[in-house]
């Protein structure tokens, strides 16, 4: 379908949003692509291209160039240089193909002044449709935008500060971000939410304050979500409640102190007992987030963490093995150590086509850490007091129970496809033998 309306609208720049698990199918795409529009001019952006752009180009002869990193300024000159029949090697930030070999072109250095760039959601009211999105912790529909770019935190898996955006906080301003909530409110009037996904929203104490000072006088009547670390106080909290705030995602990451210091996280469990006080104290709800695998991580602090997840008590909870990509901290300890199953990234997809783990630690295979995140995940969602909690929540808070609801269902349509696949996996090896 990609190819065949291509074909039709024969554009002279077509540019290719890629990721680690699926490079090799974006990259014969881009070799289809190339057939249908042999005049076009074809770019590779995103994460992955970005921290191997000769090894991304090498993978199919589909593709011209990689924009690395930021790409938004690189891709307006690359169309403006296109368009005037110019150089493409003039433009800062890419990585072109040259016969057999390969051109970096000058550093684009990152944006500062991120007012400047259009409203995201400009793009969504021309071009899509936000009843095809979906996020399980989120009301249906909802809008995702970004406040923000670069994290300062050293996290030592955290793809994007590590690869596109860097570990400088860069904000847009409070009364620019008050607008884009302005704009959504008036341009999509079926939006039951908006998303904040900024790595860390609360970097800037004191520009999330103004910015939900700004809500407040506005009257912002759009609920909101946003990712923030679990050091924040209960001050700011409170603010952001009272702007429309109705959940928070943190990553809680771990129940060990010693694999949270490994793994660069800069928090403390004592720090995550108390944000989890002051978000009720405030009325926000918590969806955390705990990654297995990191280094340290046993049997052991695995228990741990699922036990620190009940304490804790969130809305909702999420268990996950560390998914190390290319440009991190976190991929070059797997490689160096020799835990990476495979550097075949077509198999970092698993049976279900969700995003599959390649790292197996000594005495802690991967498939053990699948299996703990799955138990896990029951464990802590299927708890008598848990289901009577949100019981009594989606029968209170009605959007909350439709929610409820609409995950839960989604909740079994996975069981359903993960175990299908599974039988199909089984199956295939019994005729393989």
């Amino acid at each position: 379908m990609v190819v065949g309306e291509a074909s039709r609208l024969s554009p002279r720049l077509v540019v290719c949003d890629t990721s680690t698990p699926s490079i090799h199918n974006d990259a014969a795409v881009c070799a289809d692509l190339r057939r249908v529009l042999p005049g076009s001019f074809i770019v590779l952006v995103g994460t992955h291209p970005t921290a191997l752009p000769e090894e991304t180009l090498g993978l199919s002869n589909g593709a011209d160039a990689v924009a690395v990193g930021e790409y938004d300024m690189t891709l307006l000159d690359l169309a403006r240089c296109l368009r005037d029949d110019g150089d493409p090697s003039s433009v800062a930030g890419l990585v072109l193909r040259r016969g057999d070999s390969f051109v970096r072109t000058a550093a684009r250095p990152l944006i500062e002044d991120l007012d400047s760039l259009p409203f995201v959601s400009e793009t969504y009211r021309r071009h899509l449709r936000i009843r095809d999105y979906y996020f399980a912790a989120a009301d249906y529909p909802v809008v995702q935008i970004i406040s923000a770019r670069g994290c300062p935190q050293r996290c030592f898996f955290c793809v994007y500060p590590q690869t596109f955006h860097g570990r400088r906080f860069r904000p847009r301003s409070p009364a620019n971000v008050a607008a884009e909530f302005a704009f959504i409110a008036e341009h999509f009037p079926e939006a039951r939410e908006i998303g904040i996904e900024d790595d860390t929203f609360t970097v800037d104490r004191a520009r999330a304050h103004e910015f939900c000072r700004l809500l407040a006088v506005g009257g912002n009547r759009i609920k909101w979500y946003t990712n923030v670390r679990a050091d924040v106080d209960y001050e700011t909290l409170a603010a952001m409640r009272a702007a429309g705030c109705r959940l928070v995602t943190v990553g809680f990451e771990s129940g060990s102190q010693e694999v949270l210091n490994r793994m660069k996280k800069g928090l403390s469990l004592e720090q995550s007992r108390a944000f989890m006080e002051n978000a009720r104290r405030a009325g926000i709800l918590v969806h955390g987030c705990i990654m297995v695998g990191n280094p340290g991580e046993t049997r052991e602090t695995m228990d741990e963490s699922l036990r620190l997840a009940k304490r804790l008590a969130c809305d909702s909870f999420q268990f996950y093995p560390l998914i190390v990509y290319p440009g991190t901290e976190a991929y070059e300890w797997a490689k160096a150590h020799g835990y990476l199953l495979t550097e075949d990234y077509s198999k970092w997809l698993g049976p279900s086509r969700s995003h599959a783990s390649p790292l197996s630690l000594p005495g802690l295979p991967m498939e053990e850490m699948e299996r703990f995140c799955e138990r896990a995940y029951r464990s802590y969602h299927f708890r008598p007091a848990y289901l009577l909690r949100k019981a009594f929540q989606s029968v209170t808070r009605p959007t909350e129970g439709r929610r409820n609801l609409r995950s839960a269902g989604r909740y079994l349509r996975y069981l359903a496809r993960s175990f299908a696949a599974r039988a199909r996996a089984v199956r295939n090896r019994g005729i393989s033998r």
